[in-house]
């Protein structure tokens, strides 16, 4: 219904509709006063991306919280090193490892590390859980925001419950060290409810689906509450959240340089509000480029596997590579979606962590001939993307390659792909936020250099055409 205040007020209608005509029209001149020469880029030294020329990232802020390690430079040259990740020093496999050998969840001993710095006592870390576990239902109003209001896509409506936890709080301007510290506490506890509620409600009002809503429960980890909220029947295995929780350790933190997080520092500087600095890199996440890409691995996989009769004839599958990598098959990108990494080089660890659980996940699906198929991908698709190249690249498999196959092998959707990447993420962008607030650096604000518009001099209106 429009509400109008005076009777001449006009309608929606008044006016030129938008037809396809005129957006094409209208197309055409935003492309041609957007489009810049690329070669005015490398005559000013322009960093696209923040890349310098060799891909290496262009150094623009130091960070305690993580760091990622897949190359050295070695006289103005980038040597190819295995792949290590580290959460505030910690190097991620010690840690996975230490953590299965206990035979207990890791994600929530892993938010603790990157918030506060240090490894948790364990009555510290029985303590964390315990608040926690005090924060992860939602008020309702949030919950009946969140099921009222559904949306198409997952990260928008995590998006939306982010700004909607602005209502929540009673002080949500405060840009305090302690008032941050409880915001951020509340978001890493409770992303995960704002995604399963936020799935249920788009099966129901989009798909029919029956609409049941499921309180966290204390005791349980947040791969465990996850799968459990998901499920109609709430049930899972051991093997099932053990899985799940590695993703999520995985997934925590991967440096300030990566885009969401780098998000929340550029967004933080602005002195906004919590809510928005994480809805924020929330929505940059959502972007295929960054959280979206395994989404790309599987709808590749998914083409790779109806185009193949045998799965394991390597001479077909590196024929079908090549095939992907000359435009002839796939999305035409050219790509080999998995494969490659802006840092690592000979390995990703968190890919090869993944692979070690996927395998025996997949052993207990009975999804082995899955498995050994993307094993032959990761090992095949390098060779042949250097297939008669003068100068060869290091190419690994990295975390999105098997992290899709691994959600699909425990049931979960793909629209909960990428939610389940910021339920984790969500920890090291609150430590980004903090640490940013803590060392009070200006506004982020690099340059652009204007390149020229298409006109210079002003017209005056009954002068122009």
């Amino acid at each position: 219904m429009v509400v109008r205040n005076k009777k001449d007020s006009p309608t929606p209608e008044t006016g030129v509709a938008l037809d396809t005509e005129l957006l094409a029209h209208y197309e055409t001149l935003a492309r041609d006063c957007a489009r810049i020469d690329p070669q005015l880029y490398r005559k000013f030294n322009v960093k696209r991306g923040l890349r310098n020329e060799d891909g290496s990232g262009v150094l623009v802020g130091l960070t305690r919280v993580g760091s990622v390690h897949g190359y050295v430079v070695s006289e103005n040259e980038i040597v190819p090193v295995e792949g290590q990740q580290f959460f505030r020093g910690i190097d991620v496999q010690e840690l996975v490892y230490g953590c299965q050998k206990e035979k207990r969840p890791g994600f929530e001993e892993t938010a603790y590390l990157l918030l506060f710095g240090r490894l948790p006592s364990r009555e510290e870390l029985a303590e964390w859980n315990r608040v926690l576990d005090a924060k992860r239902a939602l008020p309702y109003p949030l919950l009946e925001k969140i099921i009222r209001e559904p949306s198409r896509d997952i990260m928008n409506s995590l998006a939306r419950s982010v700004l909607a936890a602005y209502s929540d709080d009673e002080t949500p301007d405060a840009v305090s060290i302690p008032a941050v510290l409880r915001q951020s506490i509340e978001l890493v506890a409770r992303f995960s409810a704002m995604a399963a509620y936020a799935y249920q409600a788009k099966m129901h009002y989009y798909h029919g689906e029956s609409l049941f809503v499921r309180n966290p429960m204390p005791g349980k980890s947040t791969a465990e509450n996850f799968l459990m909220m998901l499920r109609e029947d709430a049930a899972y295995t051991p093997l099932e959240a053990e899985l799940l929780d590695l993703c999520l350790i995985l997934h925590a933190e991967h440096g300030g340089g990566n885009n969401s997080a780098f998000t929340t520092h550029v967004v933080t500087s602005a002195a906004t509000d919590t809510y928005s600095a994480i809805a924020a890199a929330t929505l940059s996440l959502k972007g295929p480029r960054h959280g979206g890409a395994n989404l790309r691995v599987m709808h590749q996989m998914d083409e790779i596997k109806d185009a193949l009769a045998d799965w394991s004839d390597e001479d077909a599958i590196a024929d079908y590579l090549r095939k992907i990598l000359h435009r002839e098959a796939g999305d035409g990108s050219g790509l080999i979606y998995g494969l490659g990494h802006a840092v690592y080089t000979l390995s990703d660890p968190r890919a090869q962590l993944l692979k070690e659980k996927a395998c025996e996940l997949a052993e207990s699906k009975d999804r082995m001939d899955e498995f050994r198929l993307y094993e032959a991908i990761a090992r095949l698709g390098p060779q042949v993307f250097n297939e008669n190249r003068e100068k060869t690249h290091e190419l690994c498999a990295n975390v999105d390659f098997y992290s899709g196959f691994v959600y699909d092998m425990l049931n979960i959707p793909m629209d909960l792909y990428t939610p389940l990447f910021a339920i984790s993420r969500v920890v090291g962008w609150c430590a980004h936020r903090l640490e940013e607030l803590v060392n009070g650096g200006p506004i982020v604000r690099p340059a652009f250099k204007a390149v020229g518009g298409t006109q210079g001099v002003y017209i005056p209106l009954a002068a122009r055409n």
